[in-house]
């Protein structure tokens, strides 16, 4: 798929169904002259639900239906028929999408496993017939409920990529080499800058057929928290990450200096970023000997380490032990598998760029006919 096809961020038009109207109608048949009221109930309008699916990883089967409306419940008729519910319209996205209004920013919903169901907008309930108001007083109403209306908004879609575990590092630190050799991930890899400009996911085998997802994040710089280089547009891909792995080049000139300006991003943009579990790799190993490896580890951060080489493949077997230690850890429990430790703060809406709300789509379809008498 083409890099432009990353999609993490629509926004769409969404409308639920109106609630038909029920019936006021009154039997009338040869021989029963005073038949009574036998006005049936109108259908339920459809919901705009969510649904998580696993085979999709990007928005972008979204960005070109901007406008999704439920159907409308059809109004209630004589001999106490009900009329038909409207049909639910159920949005497909990747799991790890969460679901905003896109005028306040407020938080709406979070879909983070495969089938999930959320309802989005609740179709409108359908009114009641003449039936159901009929009493010892009054045997023959002529009234009859409406339907509830529909709801609609614009809703902004935002997705968060989850995986085990999630590469954090400054650009050109070898991220991107270390996914391809440890999976059969095919990220772009060059001798500049940014070279990812999306996040790339890998299925890293490991010893008797198990495995772990690891997300190669691009590269943050000081200051990305305020926006610099890709700014905050991927610094949340982060948060849906069970273990963040540090890497960090070894020929730099302080690991421990390095570690602490990438910690301050991750803690800038979301101080819940060190609740998690935390491994530094030291890549470019192969330029280092062991009496310089040695001195590099007196001053390291305290936490689990190791140094890796992913050309000579140096290390690349002790850090996937160390990997799966730390994600099988008693001690540990995964972030991302847990919906109620997930805080979602309110999304800057105006920070993503987005055109211009266009008016709402006019509602052409009109209530057909007069209630049935």
């Amino acid at each position: 798929m083409a890099e432009n096809n990353f999609v993490d961020y629509v926004k769409i038009f969404c409308r639920s169904g109106k609630g038909g109207r029920g019936s006021a109608h009154f039997r009338r048949e040869k021989y029963i002259p005073k038949g009574g009221p036998d006005g049936g109930d109108g259908g339920d309008g459809g919901s705009i639900i969510l649904r998580g699916n696993r085979n999709y990883w990007t928005l972008l089967h979204l960005r070109y239906q901007r406008h999704i409306f439920a159907e409308h419940g059809e109004n209630g008729s004589k001999a106490q028929r009900s009329g038909k519910k409207g049909e639910n319209r159920v949005i497909e996205v990747p799991c790890g999408t969460v679901a905003y209004d896109a005028h306040t920013g407020e938080y709406l919903c979070d879909i983070t496993d495969h089938g999930q169901e959320a309802v989005l907008l609740q179709g409108g309930r359908g009114g009641q017939g003449n039936q159901h108001f009929k009493t010892a007083t009054n045997q023959a109403p002529r009234y009859a409920q409406p339907g509830e209306p529909y709801e609609e908004r614009w809703v902004v879609l935002e997705l968060k990529m989850l995986a085990d575990v999630g590469l954090v590092g400054f650009p050109n630190a070898g991220k991107s080499t270390l996914l391809s050799v440890v999976s059969e991930a095919k990220p772009k890899i060059a001798n500049y800058p940014f070279t990812t400009l999306e996040p790339n996911l890998g299925i890293v085998s490991y010893r008797d057929g198990k495995s772990f997802v690891m997300a190669d994040i691009p590269g943050i710089i000081e200051g990305a928290c305020e926006g610099k280089g890709l700014g905050l547009r991927f610094l949340r891909h982060i948060e849906r990450n069970s273990l963040l792995l540090f890497v960090i080049s070894a020929d730099v000139d302080s690991v421990s200096k390095e570690y602490a300006i990438l910690l301050n991003e991750l803690t800038q943009y979301n101080p819940e970023l060190l609740d998690k579990r935390h491994v530094l790799a030291l890549s470019k190993s192969d330029l280092l000997d062991e009496e310089l490896m040695q001195e590099i580890s007196r001053d390291l951060p305290d936490l689990p380490y190791v140094f890796i080489s992913s050309i000579t493949g140096l290390g690349i077997s002790a850090l996937k032990d160390i990997l799966w230690r730390e994600l099988n850890s008693d001690e540990f429990i995964p972030v991302a598998a847990s919906r109620e430790t997930l805080v979602h703060r309110k999304l800057d809406v105006a920070s993503l760029g987005f055109e211009p709300e266009e008016e709402s789509p006019d509602d052409n379809d009109t209530d057909a006919g007069l209630s049935d008498q």
